[in-house]
C-alpha cells in the first residue's frame, strides 16, 4: 500500500532523510519512531506530497508522489503534527468546510458529518466553537477532518502529542477501530512503548536513516542481548544464589528476601532457559515461579539509535 525506493531529501549537505526504503502492507498499522528531528516529519510531508524529495520515490497506493500527486491526494488522509484549526467555526461547520473542498455534496456532508464526529467521540460537541475545545478534542476533530473523504490510507504525525493519559487511550481506541474499518495507517512517534501498543510493525529511524524494521518483539530479539529473569521461591534462597552464580549465561544476580525473588540478567537462548530450568527443578530448588521480566520499551530504542551513532 505504500512503498518508498531510496527516498533522500537533502538540504544543502544536510541529509533530512536518506535512502530510506519502507513498505507498509494494506490494512496494517505501521508505527514509526524516532527522535525529534530524525526525518519522521519529512517522510509524511513527502508521502502527503507536500515536499519534493532530492531523490528516489514514493508509492501510495501504486502511485508516485512525484508523478501523480493528485492522485495520491485522493488516497490518503493526512493530519501534519502541527495544526491550524479555524476558531469561528463550530465542529460541524469545520468538518463542513472540508468536506466541500473535497468536492461532497451537501446532502452527503449532512449523512456523514454526524457519524464522523460519533467515530471520533465529539458527538457532544457538534455545535461548539473549536477554539472552545480541549487539546484532546482538537485532536479528534482534525482526525475527522481526515477521514472526511473516507481515504484508504492514514497518514498521522505525532497524533497523541501532548494528550494526556486519558485523551491518549481515547485516540488509540479511535485508531484500533479505524483499523478494524480495514484503513492502512502509518503514526509516527517519539515515544516507542505508544505506538508498540497498536501497531502490527515500526520502524526506528534516526539521523534521516531507518535502522530498524520489523515487529516489536522481532526488534526486542535483534537487539537486545539480555533478559531480565525472575525466580520467585518458596524458600532457599541462599541455595538458588549459589546456583545460578554457577551458569556462564547469568549475570547481575539480584536477591529480595522480602518477596523470597531472585532478578538476574540472562544472556542465553530460550532453549537455554528451558534447560537452566529443568535443572534447576532437578537440583530440588523449590520454584514457584520462573519468569521473564517485561522489556522496557525505551531502553532498547536507546540502544538502537546508540548504536547507529556509533557506526
Amino acid at each position: 500500500m505504500i512503498e518508498t525506493i531510496g527516498l533522500t531529501k537533502k538540504y544543502g549537505s544536510f541529509y533530512a532523510l536518506q535512502d530510506l526504503n519502507l513498505t507498509v502492507e494494506d490494512g496494517s498499522v505501521f508505527g514509526f519512531v524516532g527522535a525529534n528531528g530524525a526525518g519522521k516529519s519529512t517522510t509524511f510531508s513527502i508521502l502527503s506530497t507536500l515536499l519534493q524529495p532530492t531523490a528516489g520515490d514514493a508509492f501510495v497506493n501504486g502511485m508516485s508522489v512525484i508523478h501523480n500527486p493528485h492522485e495520491v491526494r485522493k488516497q490518503i488522509g493526512y493530519m501534519p503534527d502541527f495544526f491550524g484549526v479555524y476558531d469561528q467555526l463550530k465542529a460541524n461547520e469545520y468538518l463542513d468546510f472540508y468536506g466541500a473542498s473535497y468536492g461532497l455534496k451537501p446532502k452527503e456532508r449532512e449523512v456523514l458529518i454526524p457519524k464522523l464526529l460519533e467515530l471520533v467521540n465529539l458527538e457532544g460537541k457538534r455545535y461548539e466553537y473549536v477554539d472552545l475545545l480541549s487539546r484532546g478534542m482538537k485532536q479528534r476533530l482534525c482526525l475527522a477532518r481526515a477521514l472526511i473523504h473516507d481515504p484508504k490510507i492514514l497518514i498521522l504525525d505525532e497524533p497523541a502529542s501532548g494528550l494526556d493519559p486519558r485523551a491518549r487511550i481515547e485516540m488509540r481506541d479511535i485508531l484500533k477501530e479505524l483499523k478494524a474499518m480495514g484503513k492502512t495507517i502509518l503514526i509516527s512517534s517519539h515515544i516507542l512503548p505508544e505506538l508498540a501498543e497498536m501497531c502490527d510493525n515500526i520502524g526506528v529511524i534516526d539521523s534521516g536513516r531507518l535502522i530498524a524494521q520489523g515487529s516489536v518483539a522481532h526488534i526486542q530479539a535483534q537487539l537486545q542481548s539480555e533478559r531480565v529473569v525472575r525466580v520467585k521461591l518458596a524458600e532457599g534462597m541462599a541455595a538458588a544464589s549459589s546456583f545460578f552464580e554457577n551458569d556462564p549465561f547469568i549475570t547481575q544476580i539480584t536477591e529480595k528476601p522480602e518477596s523470597n525473588l531472585i532478578e538476574f540478567l540472562y544472556r542465553g537462548s530460550e532453549e537455554d532457559q528451558v534447560l537452566l530450568l529443568r535443572k534447576a527443578v532437578s537440583q530440588g530448588l523449590p520454584i514457584l515461579s520462573f519468569s521473564e521480566g517485561e522489556t522496557d520499551l525505551e531502553d532498547v530504542f536507546m540502544a538502537i539509535t546508540k548504536g547507529a551513532e556509533a557506526k
